[in-house]
């Protein structure tokens, strides 16, 4: 009986052991991720991660997912490539993707700024990383496509939007359209640039997904990326038959939910004008290039931090283990009991 009794406690326990850690995997999220290297080239251009809580803090961070996308993508792992440090304004990076650039970095949370390495990321979010090609001035400005993934038409002509994060005069955040950048597919110059409003169309060639992203000479953006995806002749046809069955019109992909824009009156000359502006306002500021850096990724902070997991899946295995070691308690009482009788 006392062996019986010894192997059900243990099985109990193994099981208890197994469904915590079942309960934690289950807080895992997907995001995606891209890093741009200290030469303004995209080092990882929008993969797919899968973060989880690395420093134990109980949350899903921009840490976790930065450190994911090392370990998961970089050679070497994060332990080669990145690497973190508490500095006066917290966790702060010290390594991105290989390259010790003092504290030269940026990070961003769906093309919005971040306040810290620890501010949370949920499912779906997108994290982008870089370091600042411009370590005087810090003149690099953020910018993004409005489209981060479209599936274009067999025809492959796609219609681009290309927005940046600056500030106005009295150092506010804005967004502004980024106008004379010259569009890149899968690495190679195209030859079209964007307009006044940042609105650029490029015909790809070839089924399957290509890489774009953009270039500057008349100011310094960290390069944006797009996946798009030239679908086929019989995906093409599949989706029109579906949408004339479900009544549905195809939603215009240069349409971005959110977007706010602060428009140049005069087109490319404004866009430039503000660039030079916030260049010349940053070379004269007594400030440190610690503080510059801080300043440029703290802008646009949403200070409504979301949060991430679901908790209600880890209190129902946590009943479950309470009951399960309070069966195996009752079980040895009762075998106390009876053998007393």
């Amino acid at each position: 009986m006392k062996k019986l009794i010894a192997l059900l406690l243990v099985v109990l326990t193994v099981l208890s052991v197994s469904v915590l850690f079942a309960a934690a995997g289950e807080n895992d999220v997907k995001v995606t991720v891209t890093i741009a290297d200290n030469e303004g080239k995209l080092a990882l251009a929008a993969k797919e991660v899968t973060v989880t809580d690395i420093d134990k803090d109980e949350k899903l961070t921009i840490n976790d997912a930065l450190y994911a996308a090392h370990e998961q993508y970089y050679t070497g792992g994060a332990a080669a490539g990145y690497a973190t440090a508490t500095t006066q304004y917290g966790l702060s990076l010290t390594k991105l993707w290989g390259i010790a650039d003092g504290y030269n970095y940026g990070y961003m949370v769906n093309d919005a700024s971040a306040w810290s390495m620890t501010d949370p990321v949920k499912e779906g979010d997108y994290v982008a990383a870089y370091c600042f090609t411009d370590n005087k001035t810090f003149a690099d400005k953020y910018s993004y496509f409005t489209e981060r993934k479209i599936t274009a038409p067999a025809s492959g002509e796609v219609t681009l939007t290309l927005k940046k994060n600056d500030f106005d005069k009295d150092w506010n955040p804005v967004t502004l359209a980024v106008a004379g950048a010259q569009i890149t597919v899968d690495g190679k110059l195209s030859g079209v640039f964007t307009d006044v409003n940042g609105q650029a169309t490029v015909t790809l060639s070839g089924e399957g997904e290509h890489q774009i992203s953009a270039v500057a000479t008349n100011q310094v953006i960290v390069p944006p990326v797009c996946i798009a995806k030239i679908a086929s002749a019989t995906e093409a046809a599949s989706e029109t038959s579906t949408e004339a069955e479900q009544g549905t019109e195809a939603v215009d992909p240069t349409q971005a939910e959110g977007v706010t824009e602060a428009p140049a009156e005069d087109g490319t000359e404004a866009s430039t004008e503000a660039v030079t502006e916030v260049a010349t306002e940053s070379a004269t500021q007594p400030a440190t290039k610690d503080q510059a850096t801080k300043d440029q990724t703290n802008s646009g902070k949403n200070t409504t931090s979301p949060k991430t997991g679901d908790s209600t899946n880890v209190m129902l295995w946590a009943m479950i283990t309470l009951i399960s070691l309070f069966g195996a308690c009752a079980v040895v009482f009762y075998c106390k009991k009876h053998n007393k009788a």
